[in-house]
């Protein structure tokens, strides 16, 4: 499993950046105020994470076209944005492992790829799915915002989610809920590898928000996190 060291290049795991492709920004102005305004909090590095869903898209090589496109937008308005990584939040839907290309949606050229659990009550399938994506292709799961699930999984449910040989994603602003903070710091406590993310989409309701994590988490918290880039 991943080791974690610390003083790692601050890097924002999870967000909505690239215009025009998803629920995220609308614009490439908007997704350079979401960028300038990263890089004012203290993000070195960031993984542009659009919603793969699917059920919505033609194919995998569709949406991957779509996504650079919406990349190329971003790199002719500043050079310096093709340093941004492309990965995908890719849902977890029944045959999703078995989907052609699956294995392209992965974060950059790591062996990391970031998964989304359905906001239903938890079903045995959708682990299944998660382990044969990592099983017939050799990847690493991370499970996007985790501390999510404790609205619609029971504390059982969770156990068994955590069994699964995978990273952990959280949300900055899981630091600004009494209960998922408690859940989050537990299971960094235990030792679970985890990354942060600011799952941020825009620049008014969901806002990069690096300044929250820094003000109510622990250096060493942050610092903590699993590098999935060395």
């Amino acid at each position: 499993m991943t080791r974690r060291v610390q003083k790692l290049m601050l890097t924002d795991h999870h967000c909505h950046i690239l215009p025009g492709i998803d629920d995220g920004s609308d614009s490439v102005d908007t997704s350079l105020q979401m960028i300038k305004t990263m890089k004012e909090q203290g993000v070195e590095r960031i993984v542009a994470t659009s919603h793969f869903y699917a059920h919505r898209e033609k194919s995998v090589s569709s949406f991957i076209e779509k996504r650079k496109n919406a990349y190329d937008k971003l790199v002719q308005a500043d050079p310096a944005n093709k340093d941004i990584l492309l990965g995908a939040e890719v849902a977890v839907e029944h045959g999703i492992s078995r989907l052609e290309g699956i294995e392209n949606l992965r974060i950059a050229d790591t062996k990391y790829i970031l998964l989304e659990f359905q906001y239903t009550s938890f079903a045995p399938w959708m682990l299944e799915e998660v382990n044969d994506i990592a099983y017939e292709y050799g990847l690493t799961p991370i499970l996007a915002h985790i501390h999510r699930y404790l609205e619609y999984y029971s504390r059982s449910e969770i156990e068994e989610v955590l069994r699964a040989e995978a990273v952990l994603q959280f949300n900055n602003e899981a630091f600004e809920s009494f209960k998922e903070k408690r859940f989050v710091k537990s299971l960094i406590k235990e030792g679970y590898p985890y990354v942060f993310g600011s799952d941020s989409h825009n620049m008014r309701s969901r806002k990069p928000n690096w300044d929250v994590l820094q003000k109510k988490a622990k250096p060493d918290v942050i610092d903590g996190v699993a590098d999935i880039f060395e």
